[in-house]
């Protein structure tokens, strides 16, 4: 494989005004949505929309890949088959 030498890239004032507009963008976005989220429900809220959110992110992912989830028999018969201790 050639080797070649490195291409010299130049920055412009146009695009460090683009690149700072784009952050300041995205940064009084994420303020939004932060203050969003406090005035919500604060910390006790937030704990309890976790539990949830988990058990629906968790069946979406079930119904998504096609999983059915049945629950395990406890025992040890079901380690074991017919054998019981």
């Amino acid at each position: 494989m050639l080797r070649r030498k490195p291409t010299r890239m130049e920055l412009k004032l146009d695009d460090i005004e683009e690149f700072e507009s784009v952050r300041k963008e995205l940064e009084s976005r994420r303020k939004q949505r932060e203050e969003a989220e406090t005035a919500a429900g604060g910390e006790e809220g937030a704990a309890i929309a976790l539990g949830t959110e988990h058990k629906s992110r968790e069946q979406l992912i079930n119904d998504r890949i096609g999983s059915k989830p049945q629950p395990k028999a406890g025992g040890r018969t079901a380690h074991f088959g017919s054998f019981e201790f």
